[in-house]
C-alpha cells in the first residue's frame, strides 16, 4: 500500500537528509521526514495550545486549581491520549487493508517495507520525538527514568527505517489500546473521581485491555518475532536469492513496482526495494530480542503494579482501600464526688468542748477546719 498521507516530501529536504540516512542505514528516511516533523508540530499544538485552551473550557475550576507540575502532567496525558487514538485507528486501519503486508512471509516481514507502514512508523517516531524533547525540558518532574525511556523508544523506532521488522509495527502499536483508558484512569485521579462507579468501569476496561493487548497479544507476537529471526539466522543471514523459495519479493508471487494512477491509496509496491542484501546483522537481531523480552516483563511488572494501584482507590472486598482515619473527639468528663464530711467531738482538758469537721470536695484535697466551741 502506499504512502496515504497526500503530501510527499520536499525534494531539498529529502536531499538534506539523505547523508545522515545513508551514514545511519536508514534509507527510507529520506521518504517520511516530513510526516515525522508535521507530527511533531502537531504534538506540541496540541500540548502547549489546544490542550489548555480545551481543559479550561471543559474543566476550569480544576484545570485553574492545578499547580505547574499537575498541570504539565495533564497537558501531556492530553497529548498521549490523542496520540494513542491516532495510531491505533491508524495501525488498525493498515492492518485489514493493506494486502501488500498481509502477504508478506518471513522475509518480508523482516525487510519489506510498504508507503502506509512507513507512514505509521513516521506518526510514531514523531511522539516519541516530541517525548524526548519534553522529558528533557521538564526533566525535573519526570525524572532520569522517563527520559532514558524516551531515548530508547527514539532509538527503537528509528530502526524501523532501515527497514526492518515494519510488518510488525502495526502489531505492537496495538499495546496502545490500553494507553485510552490509562489516561483516563490519571484524569479521573485529577478530577476528584477516585473511587467512583466511572473509575471502577475504567478500570475493568484498562485491566482487560493491558492484559489481552500487551500480555497476551504482546506475547504471542514476539514469539512469532523470534521465529522469524530464527529462520532468517538458520539461512545464512542472506535470504532472497533463490526466486524458487518464493523469497525475491517476500511474498509468495511478485508484484507490480507502481500502484495505479486510480488507485491512491490501494495498490502493490515492491516491497522489497530497499532490502539490500537481505543480511541481518547479529547486533540487530539480539539487540531487539533482548529488549522485547525486557518490555515483555516490565509488562507483566506493570501489569501487576496497576492492579495493586486501582485496588487502593475501592472498598473491600474488591479493593484494598482503608477506612479514613477520623480525629476521636474524647469526651472528657468531669469527675464530681459527693462531699465527705466528717464531725468529731472532743473535750479538752479545761473543760472546753470542741468539734473537729474534716471534709473533702471534687478533686480538691481534703480540706480540714477545726471549730473550736
Amino acid at each position: 500500500m502506499r504512502d496515504p498521507f497526500p503530501i510527499s516530501s520536499p525534494q531539498w529536504l529529502s536531499e538534506a537528509v539523505q547523508p545522515w540516512a545513508d551514514k545511519m542505514s536508514l534509507p527510507t528516511l529520506p521518504l517520511h521526514i516530513h510526516e515525522i516533523i508535521i507530527a511533531l508540530i502537531f504534538y506540541q499544538t496540541i500540548n502547549v495550545v489546544v490542550a489548555p485552551a480545551l481543559s479550561r473550557r471543559l474543566f476550569p475550576q480544576a484545570y485553574n486549581s492545578f499547580n505547574r507540575r499537575t498541570r504539565i502532567n495533564w497537558d501531556v496525558h492530553v497529548v498521549s491520549m490523542v496520540q494513542s487514538l491516532l495510531v491505533n485507528t491508524t495501525a488498525l486501519w493498515i492492518m485489514y487493508y493493506d494486502t501488500e503486508r498481509n502477504s508478506m512471509n518471513w522475509a518480508g516481514k523482516i525487510w519489506g517495507y510498504d508507503g502506509a507502514l512507513g507512514f505509521l512508523q513516521s506518526l510514531a517516531g514523531g511522539y516519541f520525538i516530541w517525548d524526548l524533547f519534553t522529558c528533557t525540558y521538564h526533566i525535573d518532574i519526570f525524572g532520569v527514568g522517563m527520559l532514558m525511556h524516551a531515548i530508547s523508544a527514539c532509538t527503537v523506532f528509528s530502526l524501523g527505517f532501515r527497514p526492518f521488522l515494519n510488518y510488525y509495527g502495526p502489531v505492537f502499536i496495538l499495546y496502545e489500546l490500553s494507553s485510552p483508558a490509562l489516561n483516563m484512569h490519571w484524569f479521573m485521579d485529577k478530577l476528584n473521581m477516585t473511587g467512583s462507579i466511572y473509575q471502577l468501569i475504567n478500570g475493568i476496561v484498562l485491566i482487560s485491555t493491558f492484559f489481552f493487548c500487551r500480555l497476551v497479544w504482546g506475547s504471542v507476537n514476539s514469539v512469532l518475532v523470534f521465529k522469524d529471526i530464527w529462520i532468517a539466522m538458520q539461512n545464512g543471514g542472506v535470504v532472497g536469492l533463490d526466486q524458487n523459495l518464493g523469497l525475491k519479493y517476500g511474498l509468495d508471487q511478485p508484484t507490480a513496482a507502481v500502484t495505479p494512477q486510480d488507485q491512491p491509496f490501494f495498490g502493490s509496491e515492491d516491497i522489497m526495494r530497499y532490502a539490500g542484501a537481505r543480511t541481518l546483522p547479529a547486533w540487530l537481531a539480539l539487540s531487539y530480542l533482548a529488549s522485547n523480552i525486557v518490555l515483555n516483563v516490565l509488562n507483566w511488572y506493570w501489569f501487576a503494579k496497576m492492579i495493586e494501584a486501582l485496588r487502593k482507590r475501592f472498598d473491600p472486598p474488591f479493593g484494598t482501600k482503608r477506612p479514613e482515619k477520623k480525629e476521636k473527639a474524647v469526651a472528657v468528663e468531669e469527675k464530681t464526688t459527693e462531699p465527705e464530711i466528717e464531725i468529731q467531738r472532743g473535750l479538752y482538758d479545761d473543760g472546753r468542748k470542741t468539734i473537729e469537721i474534716t471534709g473533702t470536695q471534687g478533686t480538691p484535697p481534703a480540706v480540714r477546719s477545726r471549730r473550736r466551741g
